[in-house]
């Protein structure tokens, strides 16, 4: 495990932070009820980072660039993986605890020509219960030419009466890959009797461009249990765990991905995976059911060695145990 220090981090308040907005989610108009706490977007509520990857002289992948607001932290990049020795590893931290109703997020990732970086998140983000508003996360990820992301946070839970709304928008150069995971738990399954689907709305929206603005893709879906039931066929069924993979790479090496990735039903286990294509060969969309995130976490690392050996010929270490 080793460090770089190579960094450019600005932290002064004076710096402008962009506003998070979500007035145009029409399915979030019944929680806009200020908090009777600390109100919508507060000092340690907004939280913002900026995440800028280069190659340096040396030919090594460095973390440039680094804005962070309370309570968004980010550390030194690590350099871990022993399949891509000189790729940074990074940890987003929050220092704030759980998601809370009228916190604002937003984090913008650039990849520089050739850059290549692992993000993740130190912990399993918590979406805590909530009485009025609702809590909002941006993401800007841009990809320049031969850029390579793996982005793979950790699961996100919701707790009772959750209300929670991201959108992550895509800037992907033709020759550049990304990697991109989210894994949503049902609710917190064995706390009291369960809170399984007891949360009040997801509303998660991924959409991709190349730099010229040409629209790839677009996928947006709502989980809103009181309206519609998720333990429905064709939404949930008996599944606890929802894994979205998105992965944008060049044609060529998203159908060699294709052709070695089998989609599965495991009754026994209770787990299944299934693979298409992107519009606008823009590369695959990868889906896992799962009863824990374990089992769920491992198929997606599972595709990923795939992807890793297909798009940089390189080997994915075995995850780290606690992990």
């Amino acid at each position: 495990m080793a460090f770089d220090y190579q960094l450019s981090e600005t932290t002064s308040s004076s710096s402008h932070i962009p506003e998070v907005d979500f007035s145009h989610a029409r399915e979030m108009a019944p929680y806009l009820t200020e908090p009777l706490a600390m109100y919508v977007g507060a000092p340690g509520k907004h939280g913002y980072l900026r995440l800028g990857f280069e190659i340096d002289p040396r030919g090594k992948c460095i973390l440039r660039d680094l804005d962070r607001r309370a309570p968004l932290i980010v550390q030194q990049a690590l350099y871990f993986d022993k399949g891509m020795p000189d790729m940074p590893c990074v940890y987003i931290l929050s220092s704030g605890g759980p998601n809370v109703e009228g916190d604002r997020y937003q984090q913008d990732i650039t990849l520089k020509e050739g850059a290549f970086a692992w993000v993740s998140t130190g912990a399993a983000t918590k979406l805590a219960e909530m009485n009025r508003n609702y809590s909002g996360l941006v993401q800007n990820l841009v990809l320049e030419k031969d850029a390579y992301l793996e982005f793979m946070p950790e699961p996100v839970y919701p707790c009772k009466h959750t209300r929670f709304i991201s959108d992550t928008r895509i800037v992907v150069d033709e020759s550049a890959t990304l990697f991109y995971s989210e894994i949503f738990m049902g609710g917190r399954k064995y706390y009291a009797e369960g809170e399984l689907f007891d949360y009040d709305i997801l509303s998660v929206c991924s959409h991709a461009e190349r730099p010229d603005g040409t629209p790839l893709f677009r996928e947006k879906f709502i989980i809103d249990p009181k309206r519609v039931n998720p333990r429905q066929l064709g939404i949930m069924g008996q599944y606890d765990v929802f894994a979205n993979v998105i992965l944008i790479t060049p044609k060529e090496k998203a159908d060699a991905v294709y052709e070695l990735v089998t989609p599965f039903i495991d009754r026994e286990n209770k787990l299944a995976c299934g693979i298409t294509h992107l519009p606008n060969e823009a590369g695959l969309l990868f889906k896992v059911l799962g009863m824990e995130p374990g089992p769920v976490k491992k198929t997606v690392r599972e595709f990923l060695k795939t992807v890793r050996r297909i798009v940089k010929d390189k080997p994915l270490p075995e995850e780290f145990p606690w992990r």
